[in-house]
């Protein structure tokens, strides 16, 4: 692209920037510490003061206290379906793009939708939304974060399944945090404000013991200050030295190792709001026609979380992985090469070629950060 290109380019993003909704995202440690809440009272406060507010989808869990706020507020009908017998429902997009208010919100941003949805998540429909032009409040919680998936794996012991990528909660516009103590929680919990008193005990010995809460809120708090250095840096002081930063992860087809790989540079390139890339260098060995169907399997998967989390996916077929990256970093002006720990496949086949002492070299000789990722 040229120069002049890259100019037409720029403006017509800064065009388009205009023309998207606003987000709003309210993040909290875990259910119940009030995220539905304050966006109905947000509603209310924005339909008082002459804003054209509709709910799009509110999930009130049965708590009295937030199902009473759902009065006076203009409710889209939910789009309902039928999956496996069983009449569902799910965010009418069509419909909240077609009254066009001025701000929708929007409960549940990890949300799965049913088979069959244009979208396969929420926040895709979100994201369909903010392009039509109007502005979204939503809600998550830190456990739905993509990148910290394996920190609240090793907190609760739970792998959550829904998640959202990064980069649309470095796209928001405002991250808010909902925070309560451990105790203040654990008491709405006790008075049956979370869940039914039926499953309070086995929350309490589970999800819900206090040490748990402790370090999610410390995960949920970090995120949002974060994301405020960020906002802080970028529009206060129009100098962020970040954006200089540019971070490629290395993988091989190793599934584990490749998600905290893509996971923990995704978080890196997040914080530097920074752009990053995907390698995947394709050896003899892993050609199309030697590597097993599995692997093929994890490598696609690999590349949709990579591209998900807002990465350029490489993939280059090589016999020399080290002579790749080298190339690559060149092309790209990588700052920073991320790869998984020593004892992994990938850092295997780099020490085993007779290009790794220039590797380390040529990173050295051009300011090139190696980051081992554990």
């Amino acid at each position: 692209m040229s120069e002049k290109e890259q100019v037409v380019q720029q403006f017509l993003d800064l065009i388009k920037k205009t023309r998207r909704g606003r987000l709003k995202i309210y993040i909290g440690m875990s259910a119940g510490v009030g995220k539905t809440f304050r966006m109905l009272q947000e509603a209310h406060a924005l339909l008082r003061n002459g804003i054209d507010v509709k709910i799009g989808y509110i999930e009130t869990h049965n708590r009295k206290e937030t199902h009473a706020l759902l009065d006076g507020l203009p409710v889209i009908p939910r789009r309902k379906l039928f999956y496996k017998g069983k009449e569902l429902e799910e965010l009418d997009v069509p419909a909240v793009i077609n009254l066009r208010p001025e701000v929708v919100i929007i409960d549940e941003l990890a949300h799965t939708n049913i088979e069959g949805s244009k979208n396969a998540k929420r926040w895709q429909d979100v994201e369909e939304i903010l392009e039509a032009g109007i502005s979204v409040i939503s809600a998550i919680n830190i456990q739905h974060i993509e990148s910290l998936n394996n920190d609240v794996k090793d907190i609760t012991g739970v792998e959550v399944k829904e998640r959202v990528p990064d980069a649309v909660l470095a796209g928001a516009d405002e991250l808010v945090n909902i925070d309560l103590t451990a105790d203040e929680l654990i008491g709405r919990l006790k008075e049956g404000k979370i869940y039914d008193q039926t499953k309070v005990a086995t929350a309490l010995s589970n999800f819900f013991r206090s040490e748990h809460i402790l370090q999610l809120r410390e995960l949920a708090l970090k995120e949002v200050a974060t994301h405020v250095e960020r906002k802080v840096e970028k529009e206060v002081t129009h100098a962020y030295a970040g954006n200089h930063e540019r971070f490629l992860a290395c993988i091989s087809s190793n599934e584990k190792t490749a998600k905290n790989v893509i996971r923990k540079t995704a978080r890196l390139a997040n914080y530097y709001n920074s752009k990053w890339y995907l390698l995947y260098v394709q050896t003899p060995k892993e050609s199309a026609d030697k590597i097993p169907l599995d692997k093929q399997r994890h490598l696609i998967n690999h590349f949709k979380l990579a591209t998900e989390s807002g990465a350029e996916v490489i993939k280059v077929e090589s016999a020399n992985i080290a002579k790749t990256i080298i190339e690559q970093c060149e092309e790209r002006k990588i700052t920073t090469v991320c790869i998984g720990k020593p004892h992994f496949n990938l850092f295997r086949l780099i020490l085993a070629t007779n290009t790794f002492n220039s590797l380390l070299t040529k990173l050295s000789a051009a300011e090139i950060d190696l980051v081992i990722l554990s």
